[in-house]
């Protein structure tokens, strides 16, 4: 096939189908969930006047995000070939500027301004690393006799550990999601369990060295090291309670080690439901008892009793307040809309004929359903406390418009790979295909 078919404009050779109605109504059913349980987690700004201005500017980036949405469900996936290398590039760069530069939020440097908008890169960070996972896994020259091939496999290690690396200092959570995402599409791509040890392998190496090296750093700067404590956010202010030191007075070490350690050792207490509330516990402590308030059914939703108390109620604790307001019935549809979502990208994979697209789908459902699987696990206590938003839920304008530009890319698939079926279909979209992406099928 010639490279000129690099240049043909793939939405006109490819009739696009009509638009996914399951996926646009899980995006509806997240966004209202968004809007009526964020203005409960922000009842707090009720006696400053803010909630207005907050409710208004959540509902702004849902919209933009819902811009975001429509403008890539109209684009064919091929495209993103062409994107997704620079979109890293430029995340990864946002990353370290952020590290050097970046606003403090809870003890870490995590935004960076741009102009009008704070931006929080970790989340581009991830989605690309699924986006270029994707891109690899789905090129034939990267595979040898049904396996990733050992250049391949270097690859995927590279992207990976660049992107966890930069994610140490965003939380010890944000690298182990990072891993989990990117080993559940390299079992997806077909990626054999003997090459996932040799990766799985490499990480607990590297992870070790960087470790000892931070280790070292902080021996040799023990004099200008202050002590550690929990950071804990004050609801309704910009007050940061508490200064988390890895390795100076300033917090401005790579990894929060004395964090994690702590964290750690309050999550595997047996009795820590028993705990007095203190500045260090008290977002686990007060997420606790609003679950235990909300039992089966809930108090209905307005009626929460803790989002006044709880520490970030409106972004890593929000799945608090759902429970709270519409009990465990109420939290357990919240987490089968996302694995619908799961299963829905899980069906739309295997409609496509070549891998790319199959795993640009179906990583980007990966990326979305553990990150709320993740912040689910977090707030019920079953994972250490860390900070993960709730996917289009929790208030926060990157986390919106990532997750919107997944959900952009799911539909794009949706509309463009070929189905089975209709072999005369099927014909026309791997012939409007560059060599490179056509040739390996699924």
């Amino acid at each position: 096939m010639s490279d000129n078919n690099k240049d043909i404009d793939l939405n006109e050779v490819v009739k696009p189908r009509a638009t996914d109605k399951q996926l646009w109504g899980i995006y509806i059913t997240l966004c209202i969930i968004s809007i009526v349980e964020l203005y409960s987690a922000s009842s707090f700004l009720v006696d400053n006047g803010r909630i207005i201005h907050s409710m208004v500017l959540h509902v702004l980036f849902l919209v933009a995000g819902l811009v975001v949405m429509v403008f890539l469900q109209r684009t064919h996936y091929q495209k993103f070939l062409r994107w997704s290398y620079l979109f890293a590039l430029v995340s990864i760069v946002l990353m370290f500027v952020t590290l050097k530069w970046g606003n403090y939020i809870n003890g870490a440097r995590r935004s960076i301004s741009l102009g009008i908008v704070d931006v929080q890169p970790a989340e581009m960070v991830k989605i690309s690393a699924v986006l270029i996972i994707a891109a690899i896994l789905g090129k034939k020259r990267f595979w040898k006799d049904g396996d990733v091939s050992p250049l391949g496999l270097t690859c995927v290690l590279i992207v990976v550990a660049i992107a966890g690396a930069s994610l140490l200092s965003q939380g010890l959570t944000n690298t182990l999601l990072l891993m989990a995402i990117s080993g559940s599409m390299m079992v997806v791509g077909g990626v054999s369990f003997k090459n996932l040890g040799k990766i799985l392998v490499a990480f607990v190496v590297i992870g070790l060295m960087f470790v000892g090296a931070q280790s070292l750093f902080k021996s040799s700067d023990s004099g200008n090291e202050a002590a550690t404590q929990e950071v804990v956010y004050v609801p309704g202010t910009n007050i940061i309670v508490g200064q988390s030191s890895a390795t100076g007075s300033d917090g401005s070490g790579l990894v929060r080690q004395s964090t994690w350690k702590n964290r750690i050792q309050r999550h595997l207490k047996s009795d820590k439901w028993n705990d007095p509330i203190t500045n260090e516990n008290q977002q686990e402590q007060y997420s606790y008892i609003a679950q235990a308030h909300g039992g089966a059914i809930g108090v209905s939703p307005g009626n929460s009793r803790e989002t006044a108390r709880l520490p970030l109620a409106f972004t890593d604790y929000i799945y608090a307040i759902i429970i709270e307001e519409l009990g465990l019935v109420g939290g357990l549809f919240v987490l089968v809309v996302y694995l619908l979502l799961l299963a829905r990208a899980g069906r739309i994979a295997t409609r496509c004929q070549t891998a790319y697209p199959a795993l640009l789908v179906i990583g980007m459902a990966i990326y979305i359903t553990f990150q709320a699987m993740f912040h689910m696990a977090i707030v019920t206590g079953f994972f250490p406390v860390s900070g993960q938003p709730l996917p289009l839920i929790s208030k926060g304008g990157t986390s919106i418009l990532i997750t919107s530009m997944a959900l952009g890319i799911m539909l794009s698939v949706s509309r463009f790979a070929a189905r089975k079926g209709k072999n005369t279909e099927i014909k026309e979209e791997l012939q409007a295909l560059p060599a490179d992406a056509a040739e390996n099928h699924v």
